[in-house]
């Protein structure tokens, strides 16, 4: 039997404010079009269940476009059955009445599937301290728990306290609420897991996106994360000392981030370069924006001055600078005041 645990989709959500508007568009649509993607390929590679553990929408009470696309996938793959335990976000979800989708509550419920148990909680602030003493699994069964909540060491709204879930018999806890893959091993027979969302949607939900497949064969339970996002989000440093334009500096970020036309990147420039350099940011994002969906750069870099150049220099720019470097200041703040200066004595302006 194949099962898929995911969770976070957020249908409805808002996007990165920093996106464009038409990029913004694109990454909603994305967003709804990877959900209906992730049931295909459950449909095409034999996958029995899915489990949903909690946001499969953005707000308590979702837009109608999002809830008729959400239900009309469940209702097209009656073949599957979808676990749909709903989280922090969409806590005013619905079942809408379809054999196929299976909801819990604010008490354990249990599903009994060919000699598979799948069982959930949703958590209030009545159940939030009490439903792990509450949870009672058959040993002899292959337990799957779904919960949505943050892992913490202590229990209470909206923390799922790991260490009281020990010896309860569970053999994969599948977690929603964090946005990026992890998992552990929960005791000496189960594991634990975040699927993370399966589509980033700002520049705060960076890396790889997908879901997770679970196989149970011959009474065991294994787990694998599978890529699947059709836009990876991807932040990356790269250190551009010694450049001595924005063009240069587009070749070597090209160099090092192997950059792919269907992701969008934050790019962090770093390194050492001449105070003369201008119009990073802006000529930067121009030179790559072909090169990728989107891209935002930001200038970490430092200012470098060579001082001693202006050691015998007795004009009002190496005056300025002997004065600047010889004061109580940070180094750092003092390659920065002694760049705008020179800029500015230069007649170019400070940006």
């Amino acid at each position: 039997m194949k099962i898929i645990h995911c969770a976070d989709i957020h249908l409805g959500s808002k996007i990165d404010s920093s996106f464009p508007k038409e990029i913004s568009a694109k990454r909603k649509e994305t967003v709804r079009n990877t959900f209906k993607r992730l049931v295909a390929y459950a449909a095409e590679n034999g996958v029995e269940i899915i489990l949903l553990s909690g946001d499969v929408f953005d707000v308590d009470n979702p837009f109608k476009k999002d809830k008729e696309f959400f239900f009309s996938v469940v209702a097209n793959n009656p073949a599957i059955d979808f676990y749909y335990l709903r989280g922090n976000h969409d806590i005013n979800g619905e079942s809408a009445g379809y054999e196929n989708l299976k909801t819990f509550s604010d008490c354990w419920t249990k599903y009994e599937y060919d000699g598979v148990t799948v069982c959930g909680i949703e958590m209030t602030g009545e159940n939030c301290t009490s439903f792990y003493s509450t949870l009672d699994l058959e040993k002899q069964n292959l337990n799957i728990v779904m919960l949505h909540g943050q892992v913490s060491s202590s229990a209470g709204m909206g923390r799922i306290n790991l260490s009281k879930l020990k010896e309860k018999n569970i053999d994969y806890l599948a977690l929603g609420h964090v946005h990026e893959y992890r998992s552990g091993q929960l005791d000496g027979r189960g594991v634990w897991a975040y699927s993370g969302c399966p589509e980033g949607r700002g520049f705060d939900e960076t890396g790889e996106k997908g879901f997770v497949e679970i196989e149970l064969r011959d009474g065991k339970l294994s787990h694998r994360f599978v890529p699947f996002s059709e836009n990876a989000i991807i932040e990356k440093s790269v250190d551009i000392t010694g450049v001595r334009d924005a063009y240069a500096a587009s070749l070597k970020v090209k160099e090092e981030a192997a950059l792919c036309n269907r992701n969008i990147y934050r790019i962090l420039l770093t390194g050492e370069v001449d105070y003369t350099v201008d119009d990073l940011v802006a000529d930067v994002e121009k030179y790559l924006s072909g090169d990728c969906l989107f891209v935002r750069v930001k200038d970490r870099t430092r200012k470098k001055i060579d001082v001693r150049a202006y050691d015998g220099d007795t004009s009002l720019k190496g005056e300025f600078v002997r004065t600047v470097y010889a004061a109580d200041y940070p180094e750092e703040d003092k390659a920065r005041i002694i760049s705008y200066g020179l800029k500015a004595l230069s007649g170019r302006g400070i940006e």
